[in-house]
C-alpha cells in the first residue's frame, strides 16, 4: 500500500496535462480578499453571506491535493440544512465558516442508490438502482452507449464497468470505504465488503436496533470490478477502523469514502436505537469525525467534502444540463434530477468563508476527484461542459513543474 508520505506519482491525462506538484501545505491560508464575478445571489438564505460568491474561470489543474475524504449524508434540502433554522449548527455554521459552501450543488436522481453509484462511477440511474435494489441482482447488459453507459437493468454492474477505486488502484494509489455498523450483525452482512448473496433480498434495506448499516448507501458493493476482487474485503470496511487509520504512521488512503449508518447520516428520524436522527444526529456525527480528519497528517494536503445523496423526494430539480441515461426516462423519477442539497468543502487549499454559486452535481464531484488524481473521466463525469471544482473553490492555484 502507498504511504501517505509517499510522493504522488506523475499523472498524465490524454490531454497531455502537466504533472501535479507534490507540495504540502500544512495550515489553512489566512482569509483574504479575492475578486469575485458579479452574479445573482440565487437561493441564498441570510445565514451565509460571507465573501461574495465566485464564478471565475477554473484553473487547468487543481491544487496538489493527495488525500480526499468524502462524507455522504442523506435526504435534505439545501434550505433545511443551511437555512437560518438549521438544526445542524456544526455543519451549517462552523464548517461553512472554515471552508467553501457550494450553494448550487445537486443530487442526480431519486432514491438513494443511484446517487451513490454516480459519485464513484458516473453511471446514470436504471430502474433497479432508482428503487434501491431490494433484490441484490446482477445488471443484465444488452449493449453500451457511445459515452460508456451500459444498456440494461439490474444492480451489480459487470466487471468491465469501473469505479474511481479501480482507477486509483491502477495508478498505485490507495482507497478505502468506511461504512458505519457494517458487520455489527453477521446474520445481516459480513464485517467487510458487506452485501447479500447475489440473487437474494437485501436484508439491510431498513435499520435494525443492533445494526443500522445499509448496503444501498455503499456503492462499492454494486460493481463486480470490486466485489470479485480480494480488495473488497481489504478496502470496504467498518467505520470503526477509521480512527486508527487516521492516526497510523502509514496514514489514510488517497481516497477515504465515509458513510454513516442510517441514523447518523440523517436518513431515519427517530432512529431504531432511540437517537433523534435527521440533521441533529448527522451534525453530531460530523462534530466527532471532522476534527479528527482535520488533525490527521493526511489532511495537510487533503480535501474534505461533505454532501448529501439527494434532496427530499418532492425536489427532482437538476443542474449542469443533466441528461437521463439509457435505462430510466427521468433520473429523479418525477423530474430530471435529485434536487438541490448543497455541499461543504474544507482544505488547506480553500480560503475560509468561500461561497460558490457554480452549479455542481455528483457527476461533477467524480470529475473533480478524477482531476485531483489524474485519471480519465468515467461515464457522465466526462460530459462536455460539466464543471470541476476550480477557482471558485480553491484559493491556492495549481502548481506546475
Amino acid at each position: 500500500m502507498t504511504s501517505c508520505r509517499a510522493r504522488h506519482p506523475s499523472l498524465r491525462r490524454s490531454r497531455a496535462r502537466a504533472a501535479l506538484a507534490a507540495a504540502v501545505v500544512a495550515v489553512l491560508p489566512a482569509p483574504g480578499a479575492r475578486t469575485p464575478s458579479a452574479i445573482p445571489n440565487t437561493g441564498v438564505t441570510g445565514r451565509h453571506q460571507g465573501r461574495a460568491p465566485i464564478t471565475a474561470e477554473r484553473e487547468p489543474l487543481p491544487p496538489p491535493i493527495h488525500h480526499v475524504f468524502v462524507i455522504v449524508l442523506e435526504n435534505e434540502d439545501y434550505d433545511a440544512t443551511f437555512g437560518p433554522a438549521s438544526p445542524a449548527p456544526y455543519l451549517a455554521d462552523s464548517m461553512v465558516a472554515a471552508g467553501a459552501l457550494l450553494r448550487q450543488y445537486y443530487g442526480i436522481g431519486h432514491f438513494s442508490l443511484d446517487n451513490y453509484i454516480a459519485m464513484i462511477s458516473g453511471m446514470a440511474p436504471d430502474l433497479e438502482t432508482q428503487r434501491d435494489c431490494h433484490l441484490y441482482v446482477d445488471f443484465v447488459e444488452t449493449g453500451i452507449t457511445a459515452d460508456g453507459q451500459p444498456i440494461g437493468r439490474g444492480c451489480i454492474y459487470p466487471a468491465h464497468v469501473l469505479t474511481i477505486a479501480n482507477q486509483l488502484a491502477g495508478r498505485g494509489l490507495t482507497w478505502k470505504a468506511y461504512m458505519e455498523d457494517m458487520g455489527k450483525d453477521p446474520a445481516r452482512e459480513p464485517a467487510t465488503c458487506g452485501h447479500a448473496p447475489i440473487g437474494a433480498p437485501d436484508p439491510t434495506q431498513h435499520a435494525a436496533p443492533n445494526d443500522q448499516y445499509a448496503a444501498k448507501h455503499d456503492p462499492f458493493v454494486y460493481f463486480h470490478a470490486i466485489i470479485d476482487s480480494a480488495s473488497c474485503g481489504r478496502n470496504v470496511v467498518s467505520l470503526a477502523t477509521l480512527e486508527a487509520d487516521l492516526a497510523s504512521t502509514s496514514g489514510a488512503p488517497n481516497l477515504t469514502f465515509i458513510v454513516p449508518n442510517l441514523c447518523h447520516d440523517g436518513h431515519d428520524a427517530p432512529c431504531q436505537d432511540g437517537e433523534p436522527g435527521g440533521l441533529v444526529s448527522a451534525d453530531q456525527f460530523l462534530a466527532h469525525w471532522v476534527p479528527l480528519i482535520r488533525k490527521a497528517r493526511a489532511f495537510r494536503d487533503g480535501l474534505l467534502i461533505v454532501t448529501f445523496d439527494e434532496a427530499k423526494n418532492t425536489d427532482a430539480s437538476a443542474c449542469c444540463d443533466e441528461v437521463p441515461g439509457p435505462n430510466a426516462p427521468l433520473p429523479g423519477q418525477t423530474g430530471p434530477g435529485g434536487g438541490r442539497t448543497g455541499a461543504v468543502l474544507l482544505s488547506p487549499f480553500i480560503m475560509a468563508r468561500t461561497v460558490s454559486d457554480v452549479p455542481y452535481n455528483h457527476y461533477a464531484l467524480l470529475r473533480s476527484l478524477e482531476d485531483v488524481f489524474g485519471v480519465p473521466y468515467l461515464g457522465f463525469a466526462g460530459r462536455a461542459g460539466l464543471a470541476s471544482f476550480g477557482a471558485d473553490v480553491y484559493s491556492t492555484p495549481a502548481r506546475k513543474q
